[in-house]
């Protein structure tokens, strides 16, 4: 790897910059090494279970009674919770450092023994699919303990009309290591290195501390970030656009051989979501734009005293915010107080992040930008990533990701292939304790300023979460659709890009030359096609869901622990119908939005 090492921002580890010291993972609990045996033991290990399976089990399911049909499964789950434990150790380890050869190359070795030793399982899924449903309802019927994994049976089944021939499937997996997640891997290398020289600043900076700069209280500052940002994008546009090009035409291949009616239907397939709700729920936010995005926008240039907004406002605090570092401590327990708040048992389950390395807080050389909670495996723990810089927003960040990881610890009792939650559903709690936090925060507020402060900041996270997610939905959407009639420019991607952008945003802002090359940065059109309108989702669910707590729904706590606990192992209806809820209908969706709307009348009659 020749990319050059970025400069760090600050010490994550001393007290620079007011933080006070911030935590690192301790990945011991996955291994206690690259070279330990424990690793080189579970990888032997894997690769003989991996080969014994396909042995015992190949082209004899049909055969299998409950009992037997059983012992398959597990013996299934148990190599899956092993695969994962190494994919998560390999993945941590590269995330904590995307520029160390070492660990790029531990990575990548360990996907490729990984992808080598589970080629033999794919025979699974496929022949398992070929079971007839009389067959299949009678082997679950006699068995309480197999029929409990009908969900995963459910998923799996889904993509019979979408499946190749055994043949054809084995070397797609065995491909995959060549094709997108190795184009993912350029992306993070790219982004990783990438270094901005901001006016202003003594020393270039980094993706994570360039954006940051975009939250700054200095116009100067935000001004010369975005320039700064657009220039670098610029310069590497052709790369960028080349990444998007190959994935999406990959990504038509497969799907056109799949048989897939659209791009977006395996996303939906993956996150046991109708299209139609998902349809629901975006023509629900285009048509609020107006009342909420729009409105806001016009709203904050009137308190910045600016006839229009640049992009570099978007995120500006307001005029009458005092600019203020949330040191770790304060952090910690502003959100874990919140949680308390709620339950005193969902503290508890936040606190053995703080306490035992499972969260990675500071920025570093090299780490990956973002943040995300990752679930490992249901036999050891999560693990929490931040690149925490001490605003108010990344306190917000912090209730976020815990949310997920406290999430991830409940759903952990069902079992490693009953436990993973679909995308949709995956955003409930996080959401939820933000939510809670911006609810403490907001009550602790003293004065009229302060709450103002805070109302407009959470209006737009929310903005953020719904709108953006859902314009960058729709921008994925396009750019698919555009790149299955033949191969997109660099221009070509930045028209798609601007065009709903200025529909998102609406007439309070001016775009400067520059800002149509930002789609380049967002991993997500990289790792993850259309995962973004989870975010959405998550957010009009929670809404609802904060309504119902509100109102006072009886045993409002315990339906919600029921909930997170159930992990993957029940459909949306299914799991929103104790709260008397249904994303299915059309009218839930504005129930959500009108949450965000009414935060935004608040402010209007905080004018003087």
């Amino acid at each position: 790897m020749t990319l050059p090492l970025p400069r760090p921002v600050f010490d994550a580890n001393a007290s620079a910059g007011g933080l006070g010291r911030l935590p690192d993972w301790d990945l011991t609990d996955l291994y206690p090494a690259p070279e330990s045996k424990e690793l080189t033991s579970d990888m032997a290990w894997l690769e003989k279970a991996c080969a014994d399976f396909a042995a015992s089990y190949e082209g004899k399911l049909a055969s299998l009674d409950a009992g037997a049909m059983l012992d398959c499964v597990l013996a299934y789950e148990k190599i899956d919770v092993i695969a994962g434990r190494i994919m998560s150790y390999a993945g941590l380890r590269y995330y904590q450092n995307t520029m160390d050869s070492e660990r790029a190359k531990f990575m990548a070795d360990a996907q490729d023994k990984i992808t080598h030793f589970t080629t033999p399982l794919v025979f699974f899924s496929l022949e398992f699919n070929r079971l007839e449903d009389a067959h299949l309802e009678s082997v679950l019927a006699g068995n309480a303990d197999l029929a409990r994994y009908k969900p995963v049976f459910d998923r799996m089944r889904a993509m019979r009309p979408h499946q190749l021939s055994d043949e054809l499937e084995k070397f797609l997996h065995d491909e995959s290591v060549v094709g997108a997640s190795a184009w993912n891997k350029l992306f993070d290398e790219t982004m990783a290195g990438l270094m901005f020289e901001v006016a202003g600043e003594e020393d270039e900076l980094s993706l994570e501390a360039t954006l940051n700069l975009l939250t700054d209280t200095d116009r100067a500052k935000r001004e010369a970030a975005a320039r700064a940002l657009a220039v670098v994008f610029d310069r590497h546009i052709k790369l960028f656009a080349r990444v998007h090009n190959t994935l999406a035409k990959e990504k038509e291949i497969h799907d056109r051989w799949r048989k897939m009616p659209s791009p977006q239907h395996g996303r939906h397939l993956s996150n046991h979501v109708e299209p139609e709700v998902v349809e629901a729920l975006r023509n629900a936010v285009v048509a609020a734009y107006p009342k909420l995005s729009h409105r806001y926008y016009r709203l904050k240039a009137k308190w910045m005293g600016l006839e229009t907004l640049q992009i570099w406002d978007r995120n500006a605090p307001l005029p009458i915010d005092a600019p203020k570092v949330v040191d770790w401590d304060q952090a910690t327990k502003t959100v874990l107080e919140a949680y308390g708040d709620f339950a005193p048992a969902m503290a508890d389950l936040a606190k053995p992040f703080f306490d035992k390395g499972w969260i990675d807080a500071g920025v570093k050389p090299g780490k990956a930008p973002g943040a995300f909670a990752h679930p490992t495996v249901t036999t050891v723990h999560p693990y929490v990533m931040l690149n925490y810089l001490g605003k108010p927003r990344d306190v917000m960040t912090l209730a976020h990701e815990l949310g997920h990881g406290v999430h991830q610890v409940l759903a952990a009792g069902q079992g490693e292939l009953l436990s993973s939650t679909p995308l949709t559903l995956a955003e409930t709690a996080s959401v939820f304790g933000e939510m809670l936090t911006f609810r403490k925060l907001l009550d602790g507020a003293k004065t009229k300023a302060e709450k103002k402060t805070l109302l407009a900041g959470k209006v737009e996270d929310m903005i953020n979460t719904v709108v953006r997610q859902i314009a960058f939905y729709d921008f994925e959407c396009k750019l698919h659709a555009a790149r299955a009639e033949g191969e997109l420019t660099p221009d070509d991607i930045n028209a798609l890009w601007m065009s709903v952008q200025a529909q998102s945003l609406g007439d309070a802002f001016e775009f400067m030359d520059g800002y149509e090359t930002f789609w380049a940065y967002i991993p997500h059109f990289v790792h993850s096609p259309f995962y973004v309108y989870a975010y959405a989702f998550g957010d009009g669910l929670v809404n609802a869901l904060y309504a119902a707590y509100e109102g006072g729904l009886p045993d409002f706590e315990a339906k919600y622990f029921e909930m997170l606990k159930a992990g993957g192992s029940k459909h949306h209806k299914e799991l929103l119908a104790p709260f008397g809820l249904d994303a299915s209908d059309p009218k839930f969706w504005d129930k959500g939005l009108s949450m965000i709307a009414g935060f935004i009348d608040e402010l209007e009659a905080m004018e003087d």
